[in-house]
């Protein structure tokens, strides 16, 4: 959420297009006895979440998100899945007409009828359009400004050209398509493929084995998709940043796939090292093979996603993190 901050409080104060001052929403917590949101408006730098990196003087914290967002045109939503619901919830009576939003959030819901998006959880609860942002971006590198690319999905395309001005800079490339159901399901779904990854690190297997474990991975993503997504599914989106790019960054760097690694060498709980290794951020991998596991068992289709499938239940049902190989050897793709 900072580092996405920080690009766009220094994208709006070069455009006459954007009000100057761009609100943040922050979690309020006491950080050393000072609360979060004053240490970000008086030193402007977010001390818990990205330390070492100054944030413009017109991003402004605010932690009452009705406040945040009241009187805003473009909403832009960066915050665990898990908080989606509540916090539209706190917003709803805010939205003024004609405001629309871009949800950086990787993660899914299961709804009555399956799948739901987190997008859609979005539009349903604060009847505004929605658009998505997925990529290979790890947050301390974008921060660090070092070159990454990115993939909006949107279906509207002036909001698209919009959004493209708010974010990108000469070392945040941003590549819009219409497929937005792809571009956020890619974002999602590669998060269960990194603990998979991160347990293949931790069993020391090597890269041939990860090799197969990110091809394989990526496989399931796409018949995931086919399966899933209401609209239709171009195989061209697994090829933009938000598909194998993010999936390849994940599987070798990003906080999945190093908790997953520790899991596998220690036998602490996916809780205990969350709190150890992470800072009070949570992890979206296990989660997101949570609500994956529940979609699949429903429609009777477990067996045809063993790697999905295998990583919820090491995570959360006690299977031998040992018979993470066998759902490899026995994949349906041979």
């Amino acid at each position: 959420g900072s580092a996405i901050a920080r690009i766009i409080g220094q994208n709006v104060q070069n455009s006459n297009r954007f009000d100057p001052t761009v609100k943040m929403w922050v979690f309020e917590e006491i950080i050393n006895g000072r609360k979060l949101s004053e240490i970000i408006n008086q030193e402007h730098e977010n001390v818990k979440y990205l330390p070492g990196y100054k944030i413009p003087h017109n991003v402004v914290a605010v932690p009452d998100v009705a406040e945040a967002a009241n009187g805003a045109d473009i909403l832009v939503f960066v915050l665990p899945h898990q908080f989606i619901g509540r916090i539209c919830e706190q917003i709803a009576g805010q939205i003024k007409p004609g405001t629309f939003g871009i949800s950086l959030i990787k993660g899914i819901d299961e709804g009555p009828d399956g799948l739901k998006l987190i997008s859609d959880l979005i539009r349903e609860q604060l009847k505004i359009e929605i658009s998505v942002l997925m990529g290979a971006n790890i947050a301390k590198e974008v921060a660090d400004e070092k070159f990454c690319e990115t993939t909006i999905g949107c279906k509207n395309e002036t909001q698209g050209e919009i959004f493209k001005e708010l974010m990108q800079t000469p070392n945040f490339r941003i590549t819009v398509v219409p497929d937005s159901d792809t571009v956020e399901l890619c974002g999602a779904l590669k998060n269960i493929v990194a603990v998979g990854a991160g347990f293949c690190d931790g069993l020391s297997f090597g890269d041939n084995t990860k090799a197969a474990v990110i091809r394989l991975g990526l496989m399931e993503m796409v018949a995931f998709a086919k399966m899933f997504c209401k609209g239709p599914v171009s195989i061209a989106t697994f090829l933009e940043s938000c598909g194998v790019a993010d999936l390849i960054t994940t599987c070798y760097g990003g906080r999945n796939r190093k908790v997953a690694e520790a899991f596998a060498r220690t036998g602490k709980s996916i809780e205990e090292l969350e709190n150890e290794m992470l800072n009070g951020q949570k992890l979206q991998g296990p989660q997101t093979s949570a609500e994956v596991y529940k979609i699949l068992k429903q429609k009777n289709m477990l067996d045809k996603f063993p790697l999905f499938t295998t990583v919820y239940k090491i995570c959360y049902e006690g299977q031998s993190i040992q018979d993470f190989i066998i759902c490899l050897q026995n994949h349906p793709e041979h």
